[in-house]
Parts: structure tokens; sequence; C-alpha cells
């Protein structure tokens, strides 16, 4: 008995002792995060995808990285940029949930010697991003105006105006590329804004300052949610008179909304035929322009901007300069910043842009 209570301490000291050992594992190099990668949620299917991107891409790197969601929450994306600083990071690339809000997660990394990549959508209002890796959302928005010029039937056609979240600068920046090919043919009656008093007020201003952009991206924003992309739309064309159906344009701001908003206009008998734009290329969109109910995606190879995150990022942790192609202002400083092109994709080039790239495959659709 006395021999058992000897060993019993022993024992004691024993399990302390590997459970200290345990802790120092599980905060040292087993756990050490190189780069880390928050995007906004798993409830959209490109986040999803770009997951699995920084994964694969990631493979071909000698550096770790963790995945975070922050599942439309900025006090949640918050949190895990601070677990990203615990476990070391030394490169965060973020895709803001919000722009504004976002600055307090990046500079918390800033003070942490993080260098801070901007994802897709720029953190505004602060010093504390180092680059940005960016479509040129302008650029996207002269194509999804573009095409519906070049789609536009007869004079004073009805056009519906939708945006992205107010949250969000690339809204600004979509809306300024349409606006910049849309106001002349608005001003000279090619177009008639059927859905946006603000835009009627301003149709003869070519460009909009901000504070005039955020008049009308608040009268017909969708936050980027094809359920507020809906309800808008039902709302819009109940209230539309006579003329303002037909043959009618609509600038929808992305795949999500654009199905939402072209179901609508679909079930509207009085409405003859509408184009309606959207961006992202997700696969169920490319379904939808293939049997004609959707006219057009911009196509953004995230591919290619996965890509450019990556080498920005192993650039960094191999203490070389990363590569830049322009910069832009996020209301503190001039952020500089990398482009990847876009490309417009319908029912015409759909099968050279998409299958034949390898995006996607042809199995994964009908009526190719």
């Amino acid at each position: 008995m006395r021999k058992l209570l000897k060993a019993i301490p022993l024992m004691l000291v024993a399990m302390m002792l590997a459970v200290m050992v345990s802790a120092c594992n599980s905060g040292g190099s087993g756990s050490k995060v190189d780069v880390g990668i928050v995007l906004p949620t798993k409830d959209e299917p490109r986040w999803v995808q770009d997951e699995q991107r920084f994964t694969d891409a990631l493979k071909e790197t000698d550096y770790s990285s963790e995945i975070l969601f922050s599942q439309g929450s900025s006090a949640k994306e918050k949190e895990n940029v601070d677990a990203l600083i615990a476990k070391g990071i030394k490169v965060l690339i973020i895709c803001p949930q919000d722009g504004d809000a976002a600055a307090a997660a990046v500079e918390a990394a800033k003070k942490a010697d993080v260098t801070v990549i901007a994802y897709d959508r720029l953190i505004t209002n602060t010093d504390a991003v180092d680059y940005y890796v960016t479509f040129d959302s302008v650029a996207v928005g002269k194509a999804q105006g573009q095409y519906l010029i070049d789609h536009a039937k007869g004079n004073g056609q009805p056009l519906y105006l939708y945006a992205g979240a107010a949250s969000d600068n690339n809204a600004f920046l979509f809306f300024e590329g349409a606006w910049s090919v849309l106001q002349p043919k608005i001003a000279d009656g090619t177009f008639t804004v059927a859905n946006s008093t603000e835009a009627l007020a301003l149709q003869d201003k070519a460009e909009l300052s901000r504070e005039d952009q955020s008049k009308i991206i608040s009268q017909v924003t969708t936050n980027w949610d094809p359920n507020d992309a809906k309800n808008k739309a039902q709302t819009h064309l109940t209230a539309a008179v006579a003329d303002m159906k037909g043959d009618v344009a609509i600038l929808a701001p992305n795949d999500g909304t654009a199905r939402s908003i072209a179901d609508v206009f679909a079930s509207d008998s009085a409405v003859t035929s509408f184009t309606v734009t959207g961006q992202d290329a997700e696969k169920a969109s490319i379904q939808y322009i293939i049997d004609g109910d959707q006219s057009m995606t911009v196509f953004k190879d995230v591919r290619n901007l996965v890509k450019d995150s990556i080498a920005m990022a192993v650039a960094v942790l191999d203490d070389k300069t990363p590569e830049t192609t322009g910069s832009y202002d996020n209301g503190s400083v001039e952020v500089k910043a990398k482009q990847t092109e876009v490309q417009v994709v319908d029912k015409d080039n759909v099968k050279a842009a998409l299958i034949d790239s390898k995006y996607y495959e042809a199995g994964e659709f009908t009526g190719l």
C-alpha cells in the first residue's frame, strides 16, 4: 500500500509533464500558420470555390495556411483575424464583409507586423492595407453596361438598375463603370430609367460623385442578396406603368441577384423580353445563359486572382517585392494593386470561354 502511495505523486508529475509538453507543441511549430485567409461566407458558391482554389494553390508552395469564413459578420471577421494572428501568420489575405468595418481587423494585423493583402474587395479608410488583388471592377461595370447598349431595342427602352451592397466599395466601382457607358444612352433617350428617381434626377451628369452614387445605390441596392434582389424586383414591377414593361434592359450586379431578378421579370406576362447582366460565371448562371434565362455574365477567372494573391504572399514571405499594376485610393492611402483581366461570356462563347479553358466540365451542364 505504501509503495502505491509513493507511486501516485510520481504518476501525477508524469501526467503534468505530458500536459505541459502537449501545450508547448500546440503553440509551437505544429500549429504555426504562415498565410491566413479570411473569406466572407460559405453560403455563396463563389467563396466555397475560392476556398478550394486557395487550398490547391498553396499546396504548390512551402508555406502553411489556414482559411476561415466570416459568415456575413464583421465581428466574426475580426475574431478570425485575431485567431490567425495568434497562430503567427506573416501574411493576411482578406476579402472583407464590409470594407469600412474591416479596418479594425487589419489594423490589429498591422500592429502584429502582418502584411495585409485585400482580396477582391478593397478595405477602406485605413492605412493598414499593404496590397490589393482585384479584377478591374470599373471594367466589369463597363462590360455590363456596354452589353445592354449592344442589345438595346428601339428608343426609350425601360432600364432597371440594380447594385451590390452599399458597404462594399466594389459595388460603387461596378456602378461607376456601368454608369460611364449607360449615362450617354440615358441622356439621349435610348434608355429610360424605370426604377430610380435619383438616377433620373442625375441622368444628365456624366461623372457621379460618391454622394451621387450613394443616392442611386441606396434605392437599388440588392445587398448582394438574391432574396433582397427578388423582393426589390417584385416591388419595382408592381409599381411599373405599362410603358415601363415590354422589352426591358436590366443591370444586375452579379449572378446570384441576376437569376433572382430574371425569374421575377420572366414571370410577368407584360414583360415581352429582357436583357439581364451578371458577373462571376457561377455554375447556375451558366446554365441560365445556356437556357436563355440570363443574357451574360462577366467571367472573372478566379483561378488567376487566387494565383496572383498567392504569388504576392509568397513574394512577401521570400522578402521580395510583389508585382503590382496600379493603385486604388481607399480613402486613407493609395493601395498598390495587382489587377486581373475580365471577359464577357454569353451564349455565343460560353463553351470556348468556360469549357475549353477547363474552368468547368461540359458534363456539368445540359443543352451545350
